[in-house]
């Protein structure tokens, strides 16, 4: 049923009601203005033939000749005009006289307030009774008041039947008054559906184009189809970079598992070939087994890392704690290598804005990454970690004492799978880093130590004041080399 239909039925429904109601009110109105008519009219007709009552009373009861008494009755009667009259004494009905309900009519014993009274027949009057009282001789009775009813019940018959035809007539009418509205209401909200109905995001790239009409329900309907429209948009996106990002997994994973699993493969056949093996070349196959399970289990972490900052949400992004996230790596990596010397130079209640998993890693791999290559002639590592503030930027330097990495080649170092020699790692371990800092709109440099002593220092700045509107940047890591991902490093 189309919403005209519906609004013109309720209209049709709903204002015979009203219009009955209104109409009740205005009888009632009608009915009291008219008794407030009749009762001022017997208020001051009452005024009027007060005095000749009291005569005619006065004469009733001195005993005065008939005539007497027949000209204070016709002065009584000429004052009343059309009202009807009735007196009466402690011997009865005086006089009576005009338009009055019968003797049978049973009167009210007071009515110093006009009344209403109803006859047998169903004739009604307005009745008003005044006390009359004489001295000499000393009497009282009362005067009665009648005025008829009949015109005022008839006009208030005249204005009931006219507000029930009214109310008939008013239901056809307003319904087709609220269907002609409601259709001409209606009809932006058709243009709308018109427009819209041919939108299939799967199969388009056409979106609405609405321009505002004034009207708010549709221009606010059409802010929400667009609003839909562009959510459907972003997840349809999201979820071909998920597609992508899978197949680069995959891809990743497929190429760079190969070797390892093929030497472990042959360190198995070798094993099961070979059960003469002497101890020290079945402990030497078995070493090689382990390390090459070792790198397998790191590459799968270090592509389940990079997979994971591909696909990471704004929402994600919080406030971090950069002390104390440091601090918790550090003494992570205290625990798996106990011989590394650490030491630790950190401004507390410095925060920055980021996904404080994804800093945890660049903090973890920077570390690692520091006291794998950090040692040199076989020393245990020395790293030493500063944390602090540059102006905006929360500034984390790491600093090795191993051999250095040649200027030519601090590029090269963030790129997928690179690795040194004898290197033992996934080499993604700073490719991962290169992404979490770009994640966070930061940069990461490769420096010489600044006292002029041999190793490394990597320097990472993060904005602390960082735009929180902003997306994280989309960069496929998992394909692309770490060349194009746009963070910076200095061959200085």
């Amino acid at each position: 049923m189309r919403l005209s239909t519906r609004i013109a039925i309720a209209v049709g429904v709903t204002v015979p009601p009203l219009v009955l109601a209104a109409g009740l009110l205005l009888l009632g109105l009608v009915t009291k203005d008219l008794h407030q008519q009749q009762d001022s009219q017997l208020s001051d007709r009452a005024a009027a033939v007060t005095p000749d009552a009291k005569a005619l009373l006065r004469a009733a009861a001195s005993g005065r000749p008939p005539s007497v008494e027949h000209a204070r009755e016709r002065r009584l009667f000429a004052a009343a005009l059309d009202v009807g009259v009735r007196l009466t004494g402690p011997a009865g009905t005086v006089t009576t006289g005009g338009p009055q309900p019968g003797a049978s009519v049973r009167l009210p014993p007071n009515a110093i307030a006009p009344v209403t009274v109803r006859a047998a027949d169903g004739a009604s009057w307005r009745v008003l009774s005044v006390p009359v009282t004489v001295n000499r001789p000393e009497t009282r009775g009362t005067l009665w008041l009648f005025s008829p009813d009949t015109a005022s019940q008839a006009l208030i018959r005249l204005v009931r039947g006219r507000v029930v035809t009214v109310a008939l007539l008013a239901a056809p009418l307003a319904g087709a008054a609220g269907w002609a509205a409601a259709a001409g209401t209606a009809r932006p909200l058709r243009r709308l559906q018109r427009r819209t109905s041919g939108l299939d995001p799967t199969t388009s790239a056409a979106r609405l184009d609405h321009t505002p009409i004034g009207i708010a329900e549709v221009d606010d309907l059409a802010r929400t189809i667009r609003t839909v429209l562009a959510r459907y948009d972003q997840q349809a996106a999201r979820t071909a970079e998920a597609l992508e990002v899978a197949r680069s997994f995959s891809a990743a994973a497929s190429h760079e598992l190969r070797t390892p699993l093929m030497s472990m493969r042959t360190n198995l056949d070798i094993l099961a070939e070979h059960p003469e093996l002497t101890e020290p070349d079945r402990t030497e196959v078995l070493e090689d087994l382990r390390r090459e399970h070792t790198r397998l289990q790191g590459l799968l972490t270090m592509l389940r890392a990079l997979a994971q900052g591909d696909l990471v949400e704004a929402d994600a992004f919080g406030p971090v704690d950069l002390a104390e996230l440091v601090d918790a790596s550090v003494a992570d990596l205290r625990r798996r290598h106990p011989d590394a010397e650490l030491t630790v130079t950190a401004s507390p209640g410095l925060w920055a804005h980021g996904w404080e998993q994804g800093l945890r890693s660049t903090v973890d791999n920077l570390l690692a990454n520091a006291c794998t290559h950090g040692r040199y002639e076989d020393k245990a590592p020395r790293i030493e970690v500063t944390l602090g503030q540059d102006g905006q930027d929360a500034v984390l330097t790491v600093d090795d004492r191993g051999p250095g990495i040649p200027p030519d080649r601090r590029e090269a170092v963030f790129r997928r799978f690179h690795r040194g020699p004898g290197s033992p790692g996934s080499g993604l371990g700073l490719t991962l880093v290169a992404q979490q800092i770009t994640l966070h709109q930061g940069r990461i440099t490769v420096l010489d130590r600044p006292d002029g002593r041999r190793g490394t220092r990597f320097e990472v700045r993060l904005p602390t004041r960082a735009d929180h509107t902003l997306p994280p940047p989309r960069r496929d890591w998992l394909s692309a080399p770490g060349t194009s991902q746009g963070f910076h490093k200095d061959g200085s």
